[in-house]
């Protein structure tokens, strides 16, 4: 027999069979590195540097924290949002390397002394007495998992970005000449004469015949039908359900005041208005003519143009929204109108002028006590529902009804027949377990429901929600006899409303046909109402109705239109166009000018950011995008 083993043991056979063998063990033991040959686990690669999983899921846990706290615990987030959030997170990583990217390819540097000046000057590190607090610092770094050393490195990155959007958008200017269109047509103000033909105050028609009723209520079924109904159990967990039973202590409240001082007040806030332009000689000689008594902006505009440059309104900042911290240091240093000596930055020599200065000012701890201690309530009873949403899904899984899984994890639970208003078949509002402001989106759940379907804790502006249809009642016509007084109602409304709707479409084509207002409306004996001049804006002592007003800016002088209204028939002529008066309007031309500068600034911004994406080589992974959208 050993014989035999031995002589098979030298054939081919055999020892292919062995080499299999030996290979399926090796495979065994690294299964994990077989299984990653050839998948990339990074979440995106921006030419060719990773981004990965762990920094996008940092950031995105970042983000979900700082709406919550800014909905003061008022938010739990479904798997839509979650997902919405990592995207969002993701893409703002791939931009941060794309711009950082690009300024290492500029040679962009930031020196350790700026960063360093730049730390002691963010307000949240400051301590009692104003000056920087190393401990603020420490409890910064701690609550957002940040040693010193990286979060120096996002700083330095985020400084030399803020060079390269500084210089961007510092070339957004907005012409007087198209500010000065807009502007008037803005203010453009008209004249028009209205007609109303209200539904009240049409003759009270022929009383319908039983023919007549008969049709209009079965044509109009759905107006007198019965709702359906539903016969539901639903338990529901959310975080505001549990806040009650969250501690937290006076310790938890302090250090969280210490890591988000900013947070509790306002920072200061200045009207900054810049010159830029390519030499210190062309900056002192615009700096002087800006000290002179009586200069306006204008003319610091035209002498920064002529020298090879620009003048911007930055608009009311605070000192990190500037785009350069050399320019805040020298705007946050001056009094209100003073004017800066040039600056040097890489992109030239700036000027500088401060408008009006709003104070700063930081709510003390007491006054934010409750706010606090309600935000980290909310948090941790976040974490908790996540947690027992989890043992209640393992229950429903196993079988148990919602009503079982109810009364085991001590959850919010109603029974109820149910229409999809939300209301009992005698009309009386059904109370469920869900936050008001989620009442109408739990009952849009209710009604998705599939009759006999298993019961699954889903995630949604209710929190969490498990929902059992039992029953499904669906509409049915009410007899006639039973709504007799309120078919008969509806019938003589749509009489009167028909006959007005005659009445008004006559008056308009009267209208366009030449014929003047006064006269075509005295035929069918109704009065004229002469309106202006209005504005554009609805309110604010505006006499033509809102939903007029687009309508009539529509409008050639003379032109006429007709529009249904909730409760008559409008028919209304322009009579004149009154041209804005833009003399009188300086300061409103000032304003509009900074507003568009602004914005024309942001979208400059975005769309140097997208060029800047669209070279450079970006692979976004999805699935490792899910993954983190779907981890908690």
């Amino acid at each position: 027999m050993i014989s035999a083993m031995r002589r098979l043991a030298g054939t081919w056979f055999a020892k292919a069979l062995f080499i299999l063998l030996i290979l399926s063990f090796a495979v065994w033991g690294i299964e994990d590195m077989v299984r990653n040959i050839g998948r990339d686990t990074s979440v995106a690669r921006v030419g060719g540097e990773a981004i990965e999983a762990q920094e996008a899921q940092e950031a995105t846990t970042r983000e979900l924290q700082r709406i919550t706290r800014a909905l003061q615990g008022n938010f739990t987030p479904n798997p839509t949002i979650r997902r919405a959030v990592a995207e969002q997170a993701v893409e703002s990583l791939v931009i941060d390397r794309v711009a950082r990217q690009e300024a290492q390819r500029m040679g962009i540097t930031v020196p350790d002394e700026t960063v360093r000046a730049y730390v002691f000057r963010i307000p949240g590190f400051r301590g009692l007495d104003g000056r920087f607090s190393r401990d603020s610092f420490n409890q910064f770094l701690r609550n957002n998992d940040l040693t010193e050393s990286g979060f120096l490195a996002l700083l330095r990155a985020d400084l030399s970005r803020q060079q390269l959007s500084g210089a961007v958008r510092a070339g957004a200017s907005v012409p007087e000449a198209l500010a000065a269109r807009i502007l008037a047509w803005q203010l453009e103000r008209r004249t028009a004469a209205l007609v109303e033909l209200d539904f009240a105050d049409a003759p009270e028609p022929e009383p319908p015949t039983e023919a007549q009723l008969s049709r209009f209520h079965e044509n109009n079924a759905a107006r007198f039908s019965t709702p359906e109904f539903r016969e539901i159990a639903i338990a529901t967990l959310n975080a505001e359900r549990m806040m009650a039973s969250i501690e937290v202590s006076e310790r938890d409240i302090e250090d969280a005041y210490a890591a988000n001082r900013d947070q509790y007040g306002a920072p200061e806030r200045r009207e900054v208005f810049q010159a830029l332009v390519p030499t210190e000689e062309a900056a002192r000689d615009v700096a002087r003519l800006w000290r002179e008594e009586g200069t306006e902006f204008p003319a610091v505009e035209t002498a920064a143009r002529e020298a090879g440059g620009s003048a911007t309104p930055l608009g009311s900042v605070t000192r990190t929204e500037m785009p350069l911290p050399a320019l805040a240091s020298a705007a946050f240093a001056l009094a209100a109108g003073g004017v800066s000596d040039p600056v040097q930055t890489p992109f030239g020599w700036h000027v500088l002028r401060v408008g009006t200065v709003q104070p700063g000012e930081t709510q003390p701890l007491d006054a934010v006590r409750d706010r606090i201690r309600s935000t980290l309530a909310a948090e941790r009873a976040a974490d908790e529902a996540f947690d027992r949403a989890t043992r209640v899904e393992d229950t429903l899984a196993g079988g148990a009804t919602v009503a079982e899984a109810a009364r085991r994890h001590e959850l919010g639970f109603a029974e109820a027949r149910i229409d999809a208003e939300g209301r009992a078949p005698d009309g009386a509002e059904v109370p469920l377990p869900v936050p008001a402001a989620a009442r109408a989106a739990a009952l849009r759940a209710i009604f998705a429901a599939e009759r006999g379907a298993a019961p699954r804790f889903q995630e949604g502006e209710w929190g969490f929600m498990a929902v059992e249809v039992r029953e499904v009642i669906p509409p049915a016509l009410i007899p006639l006899e039973e709504v007799r007084q309120q078919v008969t109602e509806a019938f003589v409304a749509d009489a009167r409303r028909r006959f007005q709707e005659e009445r008004a479409a006559a008056l308009l084509a009267a209208l366009r046909a030449g014929r003047p207002m006064a006269e075509a409306a005295a035929e069918i004996g109704t009065p004229v109402e002469v309106l202006g001049p209005f504005g554009r804006e609805p309110g604010g002592g505006n006499p033509m109705p809102r939903e007029l007003l687009a309508p009539v800016f529509e409008l050639p002088v003379n032109g006429a239109t007709m529009v249904a209204r909730p409760r008559s028939f409008a028919v209304v002529q322009l009579l004149s166009i009154q041209p804005a008066e833009l003399g009188e309007a300086a300061e409103a031309l000032g304003a509009l000018r900074r507003e568009m500068a602004q914005t024309m600034a942001e979208d400059l911004e975005a769309q140097y950011q997208a060029a800047l994406r669209a070279r450079a080589d970006v692979r976004i992974n999805p699935r490792v995008v899910q993954q983190i959208a779907g981890s908690e």
